[in-house]
């Protein structure tokens, strides 16, 4: 084909479609002006609204990324372009993607709904996944606690949001609950005197709700008197193994026989 053959071709194309491209030109440039703008506006309304951190990057790219898309095939659409085999395409590209990363979007679906839903936050203290400890962070595939022994879990979200979660935390207070066995030769009277007085002198025990030291079971050979005071969740486990160990040198100092002495 001579060039004089593909200059007449593409001027009776540039005839035919001309208007078209400019058109399509023209909708570009003011779809890349109109995303923009309104990429700022969503930025500052969700700076407004205390939207997390960590989900402000994922929101505003994922409204870019649609409104990207959309005006491509608006652009495509006006110029002429068959948009059956664009269509084809991505929904192949997208099934493919998502057989890969299944794993990915369901970890990435439970931290958003742990970040919106917000069933614990920062510095809570959690029970989850057979897991006890501190949450130190909250990403968006998964979630960072911190034990009392200091070791690092590390949990999918997928997996934390799905299953129960404990939250330690949240109501302010924790009821610490341990039981005694002694003897039926003891004197009950003295026994639980005995015990709320150490109660009160134990540091880290709040004084609301009420303390509660009494008879929870008797059995065949022995009483078992159940301890129920309220502590700060921080304060849990040094507290109990204070209260536990003042209860047992008290009654030992009063002269209470302790079961099997």
């Amino acid at each position: 084909m001579k060039l004089q053959e593909l200059y007449d071709l593409a001027y009776k194309w540039l005839l035919i479609n001309g208007s078209k491209l400019i058109i399509g030109l023209i909708v570009l440039l003011v779809g890349l002006r109109l995303i923009k703008t309104f990429t700022l506006r969503i930025r500052a309304r969700m700076s407004r609204r205390k939207v997390h951190s960590s989900l402000q990057p994922f929101f505003l790219s994922l409204a870019i990324t649609a409104l990207y898309v959309l005006l491509i095939i608006l652009v495509l659409n006006i110029v002429g372009f068959p948009l059956a085999v664009f269509s084809t395409i991505l929904g192949g590209f997208t099934v493919a993607v998502g057989l890969a990363l299944s794993g990915t979007f369901q970890n990435f679906a439970g931290g958003v709904l742990i970040l919106l839903l917000k069933p614990f936050e920062l510095d809570d203290n959690i029970v989850a996944q057979g897991q006890e400890g501190k949450v130190t962070s909250i990403q968006i595939f998964y979630t960072v606690l911190i034990t009392a022994d200091n070791k690092t879990i590390i949990i999918p979200n997928g997996k934390l949001f799905n299953e129960v979660i404990v939250n330690i935390t949240r109501e302010g207070k924790r009821r610490l609950d341990f039981e005694v066995r002694l003897g039926y030769y003891v004197d009950i009277d003295q026994v639980k005197e005995i015990m709320l007085e150490t109660v009160k002198s134990t540091t880290g025990i709040l004084a609301d709700p009420s303390n509660r030291v009494g008879i929870i079971a008797l059995e065949v050979d022995s009483i078992r008197f159940a301890v129920n005071v309220w502590v700060q969740p921080a304060n849990f486990l040094t507290t109990k193994i204070a209260l536990q160990e003042n209860i047992l040198k008290n009654l030992k100092a009063a002269g209470v026989r302790l079961l099997g002495t």
